[in-house]
């Protein structure tokens, strides 16, 4: 059996139900054992002093494309990015690998691939195709947090959007054990692309996805959350159109199953500031308005919207048609927003920008621990061991400081691919420390100059969550 250590600091904040003051953690065999109302600096195995001590992020929205794709993103550089931000467990989605989690296979495959290569703790999503309703049940079994689905094209073959018809089969199997089911929801309502217009612009891309193909896909979504309330919860990924909200307040009003997440992009970033040719910008939905911006703000404040996510969908700079590479894909000349892929880069660095936009807004550390903690938690099915510092919790932590500076460079991206529209952006909030299970896994006063490597555990210490 492990010695009892402990982790203590002036300032901790244990859930969002609490308030920010001493403590001492007592933590044995990864697990909270006890917690003291005290700061007791002698003998702690991290004395954060001053920072803030609060629970570690739960990031349930990341692309990690492994295994198949790993020259765009890989479990090891995907949890270190993680670790770096204070996130202590990423659940990563269906597609963009190779093969799709879509068989207990697939998903056997993937976990197989991760083994030794984990900084945090790592669990995945299921996906909803045609034809793969009888898989759904055995993938829950296996460990499958839920299940994804696209209602339209997805950007990859091996992961095509599904219709209602086919929905009901998959709701039909899901029914019998209450499994989720996540929606990327839009769905097609007519717009296309005007040719004649610069495809180096953002608005000629923005133009092409109208937040009405948003609502009438959120209008099915609550549609088939009702048919089958309350068995088989449903929930809205990455949420840009605030013209949906009215339907998600009723939907929720009414009581159904429904949650909703937004994205740190759709809250730190106006489409009317997205500059020619930066294809990094590009996502699916689209980055809006300032107007439509601030409507997310305030249902992300009033809990319309429960969570926020990184979303985190990288690529190579190549099919982002990127200035920096000079690529070309299909006749597409450099900065074409059209053709270029939809994904923006951020795991790791949502913590400080959330906190920087919200504290203009009234957002607290208590709604912060709620939003990327807490909820986060609840929706992958973990809150009874991650999102709250508790007795009997996972020893996740995060080690912070909200007021210091955070200038996002290139060499404290740990991410494969460096591009992302954060780069070289000023924020408040530092993270110094991550601790998963009681280990520490990231700690900056590691770092010296440019080696942030040395800043990581030597060792992969996270598991893969069941």
């Amino acid at each position: 059996m492990s010695q009892e250590t402990a982790f203590t600091s002036q300032r901790v904040l244990l859930s969002s139900t609490s308030q920010v003051g001493p403590a001492t953690i007592y933590v044995k065999d990864g697990k909270v054992t006890r917690i003291d109302n005290e700061y007791k600096p002698n003998g702690a195995h991290v004395d954060a002093g001053s920072k803030l001590l609060m629970p570690g992020v739960v990031d349930a929205h990341v692309h990690i494309n492994q295994p198949g794709r790993t020259q765009w993103e890989g479990v090891v550089t995907a949890s270190h990015a993680a670790a770096a931000g204070g996130v202590t467990s990423i659940i990563d989605m269906p597609l963009n690998c190779i093969p799709s989690t879509v068989t207990v296979d697939a998903y056997n495959q993937k976990r197989t691939s991760f083994k030794d290569g984990m900084w945090v703790d790592v669990g995945t999503w299921g996906g909803v195709v045609p034809g793969n309703s009888s898989d759904l049940v055995p993938m829950l079994d296996a460990g499958a947090r839920g299940f994804k689905c696209f209602l339209c094209d997805s950007g990859v073959d091996e992961f095509p959007p599904v219709n209602e018809e086919q929905l009901r089969l998959a709701m039909t199997e899901l029914k019998k054990k209450n499994g989720k089911l996540l929606f990327h929801a839009e769905m097609d309502t007519g717009a296309s692309v005007d040719t004649e217009q610069d495809p180096t612009s953002y608005s000629t891309f923005l133009d092409s996805r109208p937040p009405n193909m948003e609502v009438k896909a959120i209008d099915l979504v609550i549609k088939m959350c009702r048919e089958f309330a309350p068995h088989v919860p449903c929930h809205i990924v990455h949420l840009s159109a605030a013209d949906a909200l009215p339907a998600i307040r009723a939907a929720k009003a009414e009581g159904l199953p429904l949650t909703v997440e937004t994205c740190f992009h759709y809250l730190t970033i106006n489409s009317e500031d997205v500059p020619t040719r930066s294809t990094e910008y590009k996502c699916c939905p689209p980055i809006r308005g300032a107007a439509n911006r601030d409507q997310l703000w305030a249902a992300v404040l009033d809990g319309s919207i429960d969570m926020v996510v990184s979303d985190h969908s990288p690529c190579t700079p190549d099919l982002k048609l990127h200035p920096c590479c000079g690529g070309s894909l299909n006749g597409a000349v450099e900065g074409d927003f059209v053709k270029a892929w939809g994904g923006i880069a951020s795991v790791g660095i949502g913590l400080p920008l959330l906190w920087s936009e919200g504290q203009k807004r009234g957002l607290s550390l208590q709604d912060i621990v709620r939003l990327i903690c807490e909820s986060t938690a609840g929706h992958a099915g973990i809150a009874s061991r991650k999102g709250q510092i508790a007795v009997g919790h996972d020893a996740d932590f995060v080690v912070w400081a909200p007021e210091e500076e955070n200038h996002i460079t290139v060499d404290k991206l740990h991410f494969r691919n460096k591009l992302t529209p954060y780069q070289e952006r000023r924020c408040k909030g530092l993270v110094h420390q991550t601790v998963v299970r009681g280990s520490v896994v990231y700690d900056i006063s590691q770092t010296t100059g440019d080696q942030w490597e040395n800043g990581f555990s030597k060792l992969p210490l996270g598991q893969w969550i069941e």
